[in-house]
């Protein structure tokens, strides 16, 4: 019986290295397999947990625990695979400190994978900003390479908004703008002046860094955060290395993932070719004149002064929220088109004062109800009470419940003339006007109908709403309709509605 098993395992012996070289169902090939499609899965979710955060690691010296998600070598691997490699050699040089572990890795596979569109766009906006960002950064002795927080912030966009309504290229929350002298009124938003909103990033950043102890992780980290947020997590896990804090539960993944994907878009911003951006088209440098304003004017003046479209005008100050400089603040500087000052200065004063500006604003009756008071009301439709009480004749202290109020509204709307060649008289030729309503997180359809006295039904009518995100904070919805009727401008129903 022996010798018949030994016989056995002799007759087998030969088979057992073919067998071995086989393995089952491998995730090394499978991972491999999947690097010859042409795009990795969506990885916009948390980074997964194994991930080695020891700064200065290179994709040949990952764990194990990494290979199922970025090591992708197949040695047939198509040729449109370049984009999904991380190429080999150092790192380029910068003024931040950058490193290459497995969360950056992750996400610069992210921006030439799934996300590579959006990254496409950041880098044509990039070349718009980028320079004149960079001089103020330098003029305050910080490193220049932080215009990529602003890359990652906004994608480089003035318009930018959150979902907690941080505004701007550099998300600036309302609290923190004002912090840094930012004007944030119903006339001026200076968060989404591309200029002053990085000189108060500027500020931010070199009080971070201060408070971080030179450590650009962690400022990173706070400005996204809020520094007392990084703070405490400092205290909690008793260290100041970010990598390892954001090993914890306590930061949020936005946080954790915020220097990872800065990181990621500073390696291949700096080098794009070589990441596999070789052919985006970049928007050449922003240029601008600044002339001093002294008192309130049209943006539609300004632009046939310079005899350039209205919208060239508007497009450089994107912190203006409607159509003219605001009315208390002397001294303005308006931004215009490169070599247009000197011809804007001498045509502006010969223009007498009240030819800069025409006044637009409509009328609407309003019956006051049970608990409305002046205030409410002129709150309600973006007056003032004083502006109330005296078109009706009021005192300040009045009781308005069941009065039928005249209503001053000023108009949200694009003026008609939108070039300088164009011959329109100034006068209002409009046969409508909307009046809009920026929403604020904990709106709802309901409320909104209720606080602007408008059925729901119209409401979602007038602005397409459908889904849940329909009213996401920081859209823009029309809460209001006028129209001109014999001579004066009254609102407009449902079933009324033309526009």
């Amino acid at each position: 019986m022996k010798k018949a098993l030994l016989l056995l395992v002799l007759c087998l012996f030969p088979v057992l290295p073919a067998l071995a070289s086989e393995p089952r169902n491998s995730p090394l090939k499978e991972l491999a397999a999947l690097g010859n499609s042409s795009s990795l899965p969506d990885l916009s979710g948390a980074v997964p947990s194994g991930f080695d955060s020891r700064p200065g690691r290179r994709s040949g010296s990952l764990e194990p625990s990494m290979g199922d998600l970025v090591v992708i070598e197949d040695q047939g691997a198509a040729e449109n695979d370049f984009e999904l490699k991380i190429p080999e050699g150092p790192l380029p040089d910068s003024d931040i400190p950058l490193t290459l572990n497995g969360q950056v890795e992750y996400f610069i596979r992210y921006f030439q994978s799934s996300g590579r569109k959006s990254f496409t766009r950041w880098l044509s906006r990039s070349e718009r900003y980028i320079p004149m960002m960079k001089e103020v950064l330098k003029k305050n002795g910080l490193p220049e390479d932080l215009v990529y927080l602003a890359m990652i912030e906004s994608g480089f966009t003035p318009h930018a908004v959150s979902v907690a309504s941080a505004v701007g290229p550099w998300q600036f929350i309302s609290g923190t703008g004002k912090r840094y002298d930012l004007r944030i009124d119903q006339w001026i938003d200076e968060r989404r002046d591309p200029l002053k909103s990085t000189v108060a990033a500027a500020l931010y950043l070199k009080e971070l860094y201060a408070m971080f102890n030179n450590d650009w992780y962690l400022a990173a980290a706070g400005y996204n955060a809020g520094e007392n947020k990084i703070l405490r997590a400092i205290d909690r896990y008793n260290t100041r290395d970010f990598w390892e804090i954001s090993k914890g539960s306590y930061l949020k993944r936005e946080t954790k993932e915020y220097v990872p994907k800065l990181l990621a878009a500073a390696i291949i911003a700096k080098e794009p070719a070589r990441y596999g951006f070789a052919d985006v088209a970049y928007l050449p440098p922003i240029e601008f004149d600044t002339v001093t304003i002294p008192s309130r004017t049209d943006l539609e003046v300004a632009a046939k002064l310079c005899n350039v479209d209205y919208q060239v005008v508007k497009e450089l100050n994107p912190e203006l929220r409607r159509w003219c400089t605001p009315p208390d603040y002397p001294g303005y500087e308006l931004k215009i088109p490169v070599g247009k000052k000197r011809a804007f200065e001498q045509a502006y004063a010969q223009l007498p004062e009240g030819q800069r500006y025409a006044e637009r604003v409509v009328y609407t009756r309003y019956r006051a109800k049970k608990r409305d008071t002046l205030a409410s009301i002129a709150s309600r439709y973006g007056t003032t009470p004083q502006a109330l009480a005296e078109v009706n004749k009021l005192k300040l202290s009045a009781k308005v419940r069941g009065r039928t109020l005249l209503v001053p509204v000023v108009a949200d709307r694009e003026p008609a003339v939108q070039t300088a060649k164009a011959d329109v008289s100034r006068k209002e030729s409009a046969k409508g006007f909307n009046k809009y309503y920026t929403v604020k997180k904990g709106d709802t359809i309901a409320s909104l109908s209720k606080k602007f006295n408008i059925s729901s039904r119209i409401l979602t009518a007038w602005n397409s709403l459908k889904g849940k995100l329909a009213l996401r904070p920081g859209k823009r919805i029309i809460v209001a309709k006028y129209v001109e009727k014999k001579g004066s401008m009254v609102p407009v129903s449902g079933g009324d509605d033309n526009g």
